[in-house]
């Protein structure tokens, strides 16, 4: 691709980028919490179909996937879960075929008095966009849509066959972007906009859900002496736990990427519910909780870790011991994930990079995760994460910076037209 090809095409990122913006805006203004993603997806399909690509829309069978490596639990209702994708199929195949991916399920927004602006009525201020999933990640998967309305503004064409895929449940199973494998999609390589701040995803940590149910023996709080406070004995265990993750990290220690990093093993208890009456003591309590693993640390057998540690804390309480809390896996059973074996999209992305920002990308080494696992673990499909910066993701005033923005997007463009190629329109 000449110097005159990648001008074109930087400048039409230039001059939809207001355009991008607008399209952005509603999108982050659709509430798309966990089962409630529909409308999102709704709005993705119908600018697929303006745009020309021809649209899969189907209904998720978790029955089709239980049995895929990284499959998560589904707990909530399912009946409505889709996933949808667009597929450009060229006149001419000269390239690389590629998936783009965005996710647009969003996390709760949490109290919305503490969030200075309301969280699904995006606004601009400061050169940044607030909203919940302004950041995580609707603005990158806008993003990818524009960065391909970019190449055809420009008087181009990929020559390649090219899958824009959205999907649901990144933020707690990951099964959506298994859908779309199970469905049968494959590329040379996947391409993930996830706010990276301008770096690449060299390494990320996996993610276990398990939710401990905790029971105790109610009595009146006059006579708490004589029962046991199950949301008490549910600390009991989240201490243990935590000494699970200390040791963890000791073992981190070792890895190759995640030893640069101090503490990248991290144990959350995220959700607390328990007791019926502030003057019983409480008779049961459900504690919701994420740990981390590293890539190549079985999913397995760290399940077990986590049980035989919950166990033994059991054991060592007055009234655990005889009545043992159970564990449930809730969510999230996810390996993590090492990019490799990607040196032809890497590179074709590092001439991308160099054109935007100057010099060689960077790597990031990720204490989250992102759906790039699936590509790579279960296909062998190499599978890149970079996009924007912002803040606050999971938190109030969650932002993107939009000047990153409209730079990920451009890089996004000349990379799809280096690795798919393009031709004339």
């Amino acid at each position: 691709m000449n110097a005159e090809t990648q001008q074109r095409i930087l400048d039409a990122v230039d001059a939809g980028f207001e355009a991008q913006l607008a399209t952005t805006r509603d999108f982050v203004a659709i509430p798309s919490t966990r089962g409630a993603e529909g409308p999102c997806q709704d709005m993705i399909g119908d600018l697929l179909r303006e745009r020309g690509y021809e649209v899969d829309d189907w209904h998720i069978n978790v029955d089709d996937l239980k049995d895929l490596r990284g499959f998560g639990p589904i707990e909530h209702d399912f009946s409505k879960a889709r996933s949808v994708v667009g597929t450009y199929r060229p006149q001419t195949n000269a390239g690389k075929s590629l998936i783009l991916q965005g996710h647009c399920d969003v996390v709760p927004a949490g109290p919305l008095e503490l969030w200075d602006t309301p969280p699904f009525s995006p606004v601009i201020k400061d050169g940044k966009m607030f909203g919940r999933g302004a950041c995580d990640m609707k603005s990158g998967t806008i993003g990818a849509l524009h960065a391909l309305d970019a190449i055809k503004a420009a008087g181009f064409k990929p020559t390649a066959r090219i899958h824009f895929q959205s999907v649901i449940e990144e933020e707690s199973t990951g099964v959506g972007a298994l859908s779309t494998l199970q469905r049968g999609y494959r590329a040379d390589a996947c391409f993930i906009p996830e706010p990276t701040s301008g770096k690449m995803v060299r390494s990320q940590v996996g993610v276990i859900w398990f939710r401990l149910r905790v029971k105790g023996h109610p009595t009146h709080v006059a006579f708490a002496g004589s029962g046991a406070n199950a949301i008490m004995a549910a600390y009991h265990l989240i201490q243990a736990v935590q000494k699970l993750e200390i040791e963890w990290n000791e073992r981190a220690k070792a890895d190759r990427h995640f030893k640069t990093l101090n503490h990248p093993i991290n144990f959350n208890p995220g959700i607390i519910k328990g007791g019926d009456w502030a003057s019983s003591v409480p008779a049961w309590c459900d504690v919701d909780c994420r740990i981390a693993i590293l890539p190549g640390w079985s999913v397995a057998d760290h399940q077990k870790e986590i049980a035989a540690c919950v166990a033994a804390a059991a054991r060592n309480h007055r009234f655990l011991a005889n009545n043992p809390p159970e564990i449930e896996w809730s969510g999230f059973l996810s390996d993590g994930y090492e990019l490799t074996d990607a040196a032809a999209p890497e590179a074709a992305f590092a001439k991308a990079f160099d054109k935007v920002y100057g010099g060689a990308v960077e790597d990031l080494v990720f204490t989250a995760l992102t759906d790039t696992r699936f590509y790579g673990l279960n296909y062998g499909i190499p599978s890149l994460c970079f996009g924007a910066s912002g803040g606050e993701m999971h938190g109030f005033n969650e932002f993107v910076d939009l000047d990153s923005l409209k730079k990920s997007t451009k890089a996004m463009a000349l990379f799809i037209a280096e690795w798919c190629g393009v031709e004339k329109v």
